[in-house]
């Protein structure tokens, strides 16, 4: 057996480092992105297949409380058949698991529970082929993409939360001496005893396109807090967060806890599990990510928790002018095709003045950018390879269905396209369709359309595409925001309108750096400051609303303090 304050001292190191990154907020990673053999080994990538392999049509290897009968709910958007079945527990055995769990938790400490989620870390980056297929199979995420965003880069935000739940839940000291001066005697000493207590049972919520990476944040935040943690995934995608609930039973049996501190809860579409354990009086931390009409059900009918969300928005670019047009196209296309646009930082409306924009190039008329963007997808998603690693799958019938509904407006300026996958014939997979919309289109643009669709919008000017970005995003939300201009008054006139909307903000990215994607220990992702998000990833008020700290004192001892 290994004492949760071994595992704090064998990764110490590494949180020291983490706590240090996440407080300077530079480059730093600790789980190696590259899937090359020189960094993970000669057999680690099938190893990491065959483990995958393995899991399919069977029965998953974890205990869940008071489990009656199984449930298979996977499909991969990759057309290969996946059959895993997962043991089905009840809400209230869940629970009351996860609530006798909390003593011994709760005793660990703030550095021995950090120890623990560290170890899980750890091993789960071991397994993190194994997680790359899980990931990819089921949320249609490109192999390498998976491998990164699903299991490097996951990692990395989960030891994000743990170094910031770490610092926050040890501010206090935990042991003091309180010493009174009194005016002709001996002062009165005490000694106080703080303790970081936990909320109460948490409950993650899964999302069917990031389940790691919107998922670890919330649950190792909790379990360093000292909340027992119940991972609801979403139906569509068990295996990633299964995997990592297993990993964590294991280190958790092997520090001489109990594993019921991290519990699965899984459900057959329509079960409703996910709003029976969220509404539990007993369960008081929920972190959710996915749709907007859950989520406000959600914060509004969860009362007795902590609700931390991160549900839809209008991600925004504004166009005003650019000195490298070749670069502003290459990069707004990469960020339009990567993972066909499935992800809840995607731009979805392209706000460019009805006067066109300078660049580089020559000037350029609205339609005439638009034109220029569907040329920019063309050319990267010329080669059927390329096309595939870089668009993955489509995830679900709904995106689809928006594709289909987007590819039928009257303004298509680039239509969708079907890709063929040579390693997976059976893939559904789809180039993204760009649209022509008026400012005065707000029927069509103030909804998220969730998956490969963009609208390139016309306003009267950039002091309109301004006011329009300020407007639509305090009303409907956004995750992310960009703006390409020239000119510094432009800029500045930008930064204060998200500031005004309430919006991380990017501007004239045109390299390898992409307004969708946002880098552990030093990207901030969400803000409660729009309708967006009621968290921010991983900031300090992302863990300390999870915990308490309460302190008993007494006299010293040897002290009568008459």
């Amino acid at each position: 057996m290994t004492s949760p304050a071994e595992f704090y001292g064998t990764h110490r190191e590494l949180l020291d480092k983490a706590i240090e990154a996440a407080g300077v907020r530079g480059y730093w990673s600790a789980y190696p992105e590259s899937p090359s053999k020189s960094v993970y080994g000669e057999d680690a990538a099938g190893a990491g297949e065959q483990a995958f392999r393995a899991l399919l049509g069977n029965d998953f290897p974890i205990e869940v409380p008071g489990a009656t009968g199984t449930v298979a709910t996977e499909r991969s958007p990759y057309g290969i058949e996946l059959g895993i079945r997962y043991p089905k527990g009840e809400p209230a055995d869940l629970i009351a698991a996860a609530r006798a769990a909390v003593p011994g938790w709760r005793a660990a400490g703030p550095q021995g529970r950090a120890g623990v989620a560290a170890e899980i870390l750890r091993r789960v980056n071991a397994r993190i082929f194994e997680m790359a297929h899980a990931v990819q199979h089921t949320t249609g995420q490109a192999f390498v993409m998976a491998f990164q965003a699903g299991g490097a880069h996951a990692q990395d935000r989960g030891l994000e939360a743990v170094a910031v739940a770490l610092a926050e839940s040890t501010r206090i000291p935990a042991t003091t001496t309180w010493s009174k001066p009194q005016r002709g005697g001996d002062p009165l000493l005490l000694e106080k005893t703080s303790t970081v207590t936990g909320r109460g049972v948490a409950l993650v919520i899964g999302c069917n396109t990031f389940p790691t990476w919107n998922g670890y944040p919330g649950l190792f935040a909790s379990l360093v807090t000292g909340n027992p943690v119940i991972v609801k995934p979403h139906p569509g995608a068990v295996l990633p967060l299964a995997i990592t609930v297993q990993i964590a039973r294991e280190v958790l049996a092997e520090a001489g806890l109990d594993p019921n501190v991290v519990t699965l809860a899984v459900e057959e579409p329509g079960d409703g599990i996910a709003a029976t354990l969220a509404t539990h009086p007993d369960v008081r931390i929920v972190d959710f990510t996915g749709s907007s009409e859950f989520g406000n059900w959600l914060e509004a009918n969860a009362r007795q928790a902590v609700v931390y969300t991160e549900k839809a928005g209008l991600n925004t670019v504004i166009v005003d002018s650019t000195d490298d047009y070749k670069g502003l196209l290459r990069n707004l296309s990469f960020s339009l095709a990567l993972y066909s646009g499935q992800m809840c930082t995607t731009p979805q409306n392209l706000l460019v003045p009805s006067g066109g924009i300078e660049t580089d190039a020559g000037h350029r008329s609205p339609d005439e950018f638009a034109a220029d963007l569907g040329a920019a997808l063309d050319r990267l998603l010329g080669d059927p390879k390329r096309a595939a690693g870089t668009l993955g799958a489509i995830v679900n019938d709904g995106v689809l269905a928006r594709l289909a509904e987007a590819g039928s407006l009257p303004s298509v300026v680039h239509p969708s396209a079907e890709v063929t996958d040579e390693q997976f014939p059976g893939a559904t997979i789809r180039t993204p369709v760009i649209a022509r919309l008026d400012a005065a289109d707000e029927k069509a643009y103030t909804r998220e359309w969730f998956g490969p669709v963009s609208f390139v919008i016309t306003t009267g000017s950039t002091e309109h595409s301004l006011r329009l970005f300020t407007e639509t995003v305090r009303h409907h939300g956004a995750l992310t925001a960009s703006v390409y201009s020239t000119s510094e008054d432009v800029l500045a006139a930008a930064r204060e309108a998200a500031l005004d909307a309430g919006v991380h903000l990017s501007q004239n990215l045109t390299g390898g750096v992409f307004v969708n994607q946002t880098a552990a220990f030093s990207d901030l992702h969400g803000t409660p400051a729009n309708p967006a998000a009621t968290a921010s990833l991983s900031d300090p008020a992302f863990v300390t609303g999870r915990f308490f700290t309460l302190q008993s004192r007494r006299h010293v001892a040897g002290e009568s303090n008459a």
